[in-house]
């Protein structure tokens, strides 16, 4: 590169990617197709640098505009062992996104007068199996997430006694729900008279042009989509750059997060919502229906503090515009969509791996580069690959921690990095999406390390400045020097017989672990376990979550079964660290 032709933006980009080790860059280093354009190159080195940084095998990358597909691309490999690069050919499964089809649809069919948004869902599935203690639930209550249904509960649920409960009145309150979307699926069937793969791809995927998407993954799509990747260990958090191994084969036809796609297709599918509903010289939706398909019905703080919710996507803003967006996480892929619906632009990223988080800045600084393109505006500054070893105010953090039994460890703070010293070992601490931190040495990587702070007013909306009290590891409990507040507790002998590993076969749960700490039930040593009737418990601090935990299969005093939300985990012995 001719260094005198480089402005002050790519000497930037570049002395970022200087970070990023050269073994890591170097499988990135080139997209294909390459661009000629100054803010397609800027996009691609983000990229590089994003994918090396965050251990993503291969990526694939579609825009588009109001005319089209803008630029479709791929990155890295389908094959790490043999060095198979992706290409923009291979279907990528972009899980939750799904379901803004699963909203174009029933919007359809409401225009259609086959489905009624104000309706109860079971004016259509009457076999429905749930408990609707807090009102019936309708069919807008399942496309905004305000069901007070669990997030991943089975539709048809092993017995009567596993029926999945509501916990909250509908329409108070978002609380993201794949059970809701598989209902929809099965609302679609009901009332088209065919399958849900059968409906979406007549009803959006060909009127659109998708003719390379699978409505669903089988045996029969999967030689064409990539190959994908999953943490080594699935009973303890990933570390970036932990190991990586081959996903097997997934089935999946339940409209929650059916379809794979290639990034031209979706360039097309954002095409069509760019323009209102309209694709390929007709309307898929009328003007009415993509109203209330955009319309931010509730609250979702989920997707960000100013986000709502519409039929199937998030509604928020970027930098002043409109922005629908929506992220998709499988067992081995995770996606991003972000369109802008005043600039008019769209970007959709997928990573053939399952390691945490999703490809969201990738898709935004998409469109933020082509925006400032669009508007010959300043381009945004690069942003950093991973924040995961950055932890703001990190002097708050340093101190000495003791246990109840004395056991001392230390967090040291030097300028915006945390370290844990413990036993002469000094060990980085990587900052996780959800404010809490991973070691990835053992003694320290089966659960995460969660810090507690000093309690705030009942009002208080946010708590992150309050001071730190105390430190937790798995059952571990380490008072801060100084705290003189609460001390550590004895374990309670009726909780011990709750603790324990579990495992489910279902790919989507793996291992769970079971902790006591301070005489309560934590599970994954994070989300706490809150008794509400005979072996039954609330996943989670707040009265209106609906994901519960019962144990079941008592021999003796011990529980054998773990049920979460109504699948089934089984007690098996500690595995080795």
């Amino acid at each position: 590169m001719n260094m005198n032709s480089m402005n002050r933006r790519d000497m930037l980009a570049l002395s970022m990617l200087a970070l990023v080790p050269l073994d890591l860059m170097s499988d990135f280093a080139h997209a294909t197709p390459a661009s000629n354009s100054t803010a397609m190159r800027t996009l691609d080195r983000f990229i590089a640098g994003y994918c090396a940084a965050m251990n993503a095998p291969g990526l694939t990358l579609g825009l588009a505009n109001a005319e089209g597909p803008i630029r479709v691309a791929s990155y890295g490999y389908v094959d790490l062992a043999a060095k198979v690069p992706v290409t923009t050919s291979h279907l990528f499964e972009i899980g939750s996104i799904t379901k803004s089809f699963v909203g174009l649809t029933i919007l359809q069919l409401h225009e259609e007068r086959k489905v009624d948004l104000q309706a109860p869902i079971r004016d259509y599935l009457p076999w429905l199996a749930m408990e609707t203690n807090f009102g019936e639930i309708l069919v807008h209550h399942l496309l905004t997430h305000s069901s007070g249904m669990p997030d991943d509960a089975p539709l048809i649920p092993l017995s009567p006694e596993r029926r999945p409960r509501q916990a909250l009145k509908p329409g108070s309150e978002f609380h993201y729900s794949n059970w809701g979307y598989d209902a929809l699926g099965r609302l679609i069937e009901a009332v088209d008279g065919r399958p849900w793969q059968a409906a979406v791809a007549a009803r959006i995927l060909q009127p659109v042009g998708m003719h390379d998407t699978s409505p669903t993954i089988t045996s029969a799509s999967r030689p064409r989509i990539a190959q994908s990747y999953m943490p080594l260990h699935d009973d303890r958090p990933y570390p970036r750059h932990g190991a990586l191994v081959p996903a097997g084969n997934l089935s999946v036809e339940f409209a929650a997060g059916s379809i794979a796609s290639t990034p031209k297709d979706m360039s097309l599918y954002m095409q069509m919502i760019l323009n209102h509903g309209q694709a390929q010289g007709r309307r898929i939706i009328s003007e009415d229906s993509f109203k209330l398909f955009s319309t931010p019905h509730i609250p979702a703080p989920a997707f960000g503090p100013t986000a709502g919710y519409g039929y199937g996507i998030a509604v928020d803003k970027l930098d002043g515009h409109v922005r629908l967006r929506h992220t998709g996480g499988m067992v081995s892929f995770m996606s991003a969509i972000h369109m802008d619906l005043d600039a008019k632009l769209g970007a959709f990223a997928s990573i053939n791996a399952q390691l945490g988080y999703r490809p969201n800045p990738v898709a935004e600084l998409a469109l933020q580069l082509l925006r400032a393109e669009k508007d010959h505006g300043t381009p945004p500054a690069m942003p950093a690959f991973d924040a995961a070893a950055k932890v703001e105010s990190a002097e708050s953090y340093g101190a000495v921690y003791t246990s109840g039994a004395g056991r001392r460890i230390e967090i040291r703070a030097v300028s915006d990095r945390l370290s844990l010293i413990v036993d002469g070992r000094t060990i980085p601490l990587q900052h996780s999406d959800d404010g809490n931190f991973i070691a990835d040495q053992p003694g320290f990587n089966l659960f995460p390390i969660t810090f507690e702070r000093a309690e705030t007013s009942p009002d208080a909306k946010d708590n992150s400045k309050a001071s730190i009290t105390a430190l937790a590891y798995g059952s571990d409990w380490y008072a801060r020097a100084g705290y003189e507040g609460q001390k550590a507790l004895e374990p309670s002998a009726a909780l011990a017989r709750y603790t324990g590993e579990y495992y489910s076969e279902n790919p989507w749960f793996g291992t769970v672990r079971v902790v006591q700490r301070q005489r309560r039930l934590w599970m994954g040593g994070t989300d706490p376990l809150i008794p509400i009737g005979d072996h039954l418990f609330r996943i989670g601090e707040e009265a209106g979550s609906p994901g519960v935990a019962e144990f079941s299969a008592l021999i003796g005093d011990k529980p054998n079964l773990l049920w979460i939300d109504g699948t089934e985990f089984r007690r098996v012995e500690e595995g080795n660290t």
